[in-house]
């Protein structure tokens, strides 16, 4: 089981952390211990003095697949569900400013929980227009919608089968 991720996906956040816009999907992966088990409580790692978190829509793949194509991709996922995506932004920075690859700051252990209950596709409005919301202590942290997507759903599971297998399981 694995957890791919987007990062900059949303041309707001990129702009907010003064990040290029990409032109092409940039995925990175999460192991498995990324997950919080149920009912574990999350704790602030000790190697970071800078934790960011942001609300991800998190799509479950219900389908082995390869190289799909983007108008084939709504059949290999039936649910969705939310996650954060926690991130150690002062070892981001270190990692970035030597060129070396961010897992240190993004794929600890349970860097990435997930919603208990994940949603049919078919109960929802579709894949593009989602609207979600992070509230921290009753105020909303974050406000967003999958039409802000620079890379739609679909297009992200093709771009991520050329790269990756697509396992029953995967996020």
């Amino acid at each position: 089981m694995k957890i791919i991720c987007v990062g900059r996906n949303y041309a707001a956040h990129a702009a907010e952390l003064n990040n290029e816009i990409p032109e092409e999907p940039l995925f990175f992966l999460k192991p498995e211990t990324a997950l919080l088990p149920k009912n574990h409580p999350f704790y602030i790692p000790p190697f970071t003095n800078d934790l960011h978190y942001e609300l991800e829509v998190v799509v479950k793949i219900s389908r082995l697949g390869k190289s799909i194509a983007p108008e084939f991709a709504h059949k290999y996922y039936t649910e969705v569900g939310l996650g954060i995506d926690f991130t150690a932004r002062d070892i981001q920075q270190k990692m970035k400013e030597k060129g070396w690859p961010w897992e240190r700051a993004k794929a600890f252990d349970f860097s990435a929980p997930t919603s208990r209950k994940f949603i049919p596709i078919s109960e929802l409005p579709g894949p593009n227009n989602l609207s979600f919301q992070l509230h921290k202590n009753g105020e909303v942290v974050q406000d967003g919608n999958t039409k802000n997507m620079l890379f739609p759903i679909h297009s992200l599971i093709a771009e991520a089968s050329k790269c990756f297998t697509l396992k029953i399981g995967d996020f």
